[in-house]
């Protein structure tokens, strides 16, 4: 079969297109016809650290497809899923609504569920709260605005991009701000009515978590999820730590084991998974793009050009 490999090099990673044997299922695994795979910003950022220096692993995190022997439709964690097989767990699989292309499915595994760790399971954001998403037009943070308007909460963005904003302001963002530096605390204070947010997702970096900490209110709640600047330290603000009673946690599956994840998992499938098969959430696909282009896609990720996922169909 056609497959990816990538590899990690000091600051960048590269792909290469492979003859690779089919996997082999084993106890508790299932094998996966991949119809269509997303590309997750972790995994070729050389600074996210996702992929580890050394020889060329398979590349890939999601994807949707067909289940061998049975047919069945799935989406979920996919390791390898840049190939026209590739293995799944059985404890993360999800079942694709029928009103779902392979494409949009592809879309939303790995997204939503992060989005599900850091709004529900660890954020507690409920109706009527503000959420600031920094970042926003990235693919975790375009999902972060989707689940949270579904959810009834109120959604301030940021990005570099006047156009962006705008266009996601079709999906219900409440206050866009044009910025890429950590100085919006005064417009985030003026749409909240001096208040501040209820929780922060960060997917920008140490360069704006200080400011996010400003930004939040009373018993806010911030989210690391990201690192777009690749600035990995920052001041924390201790007295704004410990008068306004913040929680501050990090979002990653890097560490986590198969029990850990299947948390995520059937959390997902009791909130999220009935919006989608409602048609009340359905992800944002910036771009889809042919197998052998690949490396292409990576590259506008690389640029941060797009607004949502970018999806590659398995031929």
């Amino acid at each position: 079969m056609k497959a990816y490999f990538i590899q990690s090099g000091s600051a960048q990673t590269t792909l290469e297109l492979r003859e690779a044997p089919r996997p082999e299922a084993r106890p508790g695994q299932l094998l996966v016809r991949v119809r269509a795979a997303s590309l997750n910003r972790g995994e070729f950022l050389g600074a996210h650290g996702l992929t580890k220096p050394g020889a060329p692993k398979p590349a890939g995190s999601d994807g949707a497809g067909e289940v061998e022997g049975t047919g069945e439709r799935v989406m979920g964690r996919l390791p390898g899923a840049f190939a026209e097989y590739a293995l799944m767990d059985k404890h993360d699989l999800i079942p694709v609504p029928k009103n779902l292309s392979w494409e949009e499915a592809a879309a939303v595994p790995i997204t939503f569920m992060v989005v599900h760790d850091m709004l529900l399971e660890q954020g507690n954001l409920k109706a009527g709260e503000w959420l600031l998403v920094t970042g926003v037009s990235s693919g975790v943070g375009v999902a972060a605005l989707q689940a949270a308007k579904a959810l009834g909460a109120k959604v301030i963005g940021t990005s570099g991009s006047k156009e962006k904003l705008n266009r996601l302001k079709t999906l219900g963002l409440d206050v866009g701000i044009q910025t890429r530096k950590a100085d919006f605390h005064d417009a985030v204070m003026q749409a909240t009515g001096g208040k501040g947010v209820d929780l922060v997702v960060n997917n920008v970096g140490g360069t704006v978590f200080a400011e996010c900490v400003r930004c939040l209110g009373f018993q806010g709640r911030l989210a690391t999820v990201g690192y777009l600047d690749g600035t990995m330290k920052s001041e924390i603000d201790l007295d704004a730590l410990h008068s306004k009673r913040l929680k501050l946690f990090g979002v990653s599956n890097k560490l986590r084991n198969g029990e850990s994840r299947a948390v995520t998992v059937q959390g997902f499938t009791r909130d999220f998974l009935p919006l989608f098969v409602s048609g009340k959430l359905k992800p944002l696909i910036d771009r889809v793009y042919d197998f052998k282009d690949l490396p292409e896609a990576k590259a506008r990720m690389e640029a941060d050009a797009q607004v949502g996922k970018l999806v590659v169909r398995i031929p």
